[in-house]
Parts: C-alpha cells; sequence; structure tokens
C-alpha cells in the first residue's frame, strides 16, 4: 500500500496529472499535499524528508526546485480530483488527479508601474507651458 502510494505520488509529480481509481485518488492526495507543504519550506531537513517519501530523488528534486516555488500563492488545495470515465473492464470510477495551478507557466514577476510616476511630470510641463 505504502509502495503504491509512494508510486502515484512519484508519477503525479513527474507528470503533472494522473488517471487512476477514484479509492487511489483519494488516497494520494493528502500524501502529496503534505508533500509540498513540506517542499516549500525548502531547506535541507525538508528536502531530505520529501526525498525518503518519494521512489525517485528526481522526482522529490523537482518538486522542491520547480513545483513548489510556483505553488507559493496557496496555502492548501494544490491538488484536484475529476471523476473521468467508468473503466470498461471492471466498472471502476476513474479519477483525473491534477494541480489547481498551471505548472507549465513559470510566475512572471509583477512590474512597477512608471507610467504613474511619469503622469504628474507631464502635468507639470504643461502647467509650465
Amino acid at each position: 500500500r505504502e509502495a503504491l502510494i509512494k508510486g502515484l505520488a512519484d508519477s503525479l509529480i513527474k507528470y503533472e496529472s494522473i488517471e487512476t481509481t477514484l479509492p487511489k485518488a483519494k488516497e494520494v492526495v493528502p500524501y502529496v499535499e503534505k508533500l509540498i507543504t513540506k517542499a516549500k519550506k525548502g531547506d535541507l531537513h525538508s528536502r531530505r524528508q520529501v526525498i525518503s517519501s518519494l521512489h525517485t530523488i528526481a522526482t522529490a528534486h523537482k518538486l522542491v526546485d520547480e513545483v513548489a516555488p510556483k505553488l507559493a500563492g496557496r496555502t492548501s488545495g494544490h491538488l484536484r480530483i475529476e471523476r473521468t470515465r467508468l473503466r470498461r473492464g471492471d466498472n471502476a470510477q476513474l479519477a483525473r488527479v491534477s494541480f489547481v495551478d498551471d505548472l507549465s507557466e513559470a510566475p512572471v514577476a509583477k512590474s512597477a508601474k512608471p507610467a504613474a510616476a511619469k503622469t504628474p511630470a507631464k502635468k507639470a510641463i504643461a502647467k509650465e507651458t
């Protein structure tokens, strides 16, 4: 059971979305949410805890270095579960687990508004003439 959840968490971080049965999805979401919370800290101890909770070290580093900084604006609720279809063979309910935020976009820094500073200067020039 533990290996199954570790494998699902590993695949979710690696591919950013997985499709699995609904009970497995409901098990893996809290597990990965806790890992994301640890990864957001970013210190050495948290990184080692994340590494021990996933199958591969590369996936753990991806979570800490790439995924967690993109999710810094959220305190919780990083993942969503969407019911997709019933599996043909055994009629099991399948669900897609994915991140709420789009991870393909890099977070863009907010630009300062220099236009607001230029507006009073234009008015001052217009008053002088």
